[in-house]
């Protein structure tokens, strides 16, 4: 159903994701709504397959609570 992506895909996409945070800090620190700008970039931070990002960490939830 899902695919996991390949390892240069999720190194890219974390390497794109720290030089976006990194340039964008200094207009950042002065918005107020960097913790949604930051909060996206976590997200795409933690994606590694094609499945939503709310539902793989649904899932791994869910073992916490069952």
């Amino acid at each position: 159903m899902y695919q996991a992506y390949p390892l240069y895909k999720i190194v890219l996409r974390r390497v794109l994701v720290v030089l976006v945070g990194l340039l964008a800090l200094p207009v950042m620190l002065f918005r107020q709504d960097r913790a949604r700008f930051y909060s996206y970039l976590h997200r795409v931070w933690c994606k590694t397959s094609t499945m939503p990002v709310w539902l793989a960490q649904s899932e791994a939830a869910a073992g916490i609570y069952w």
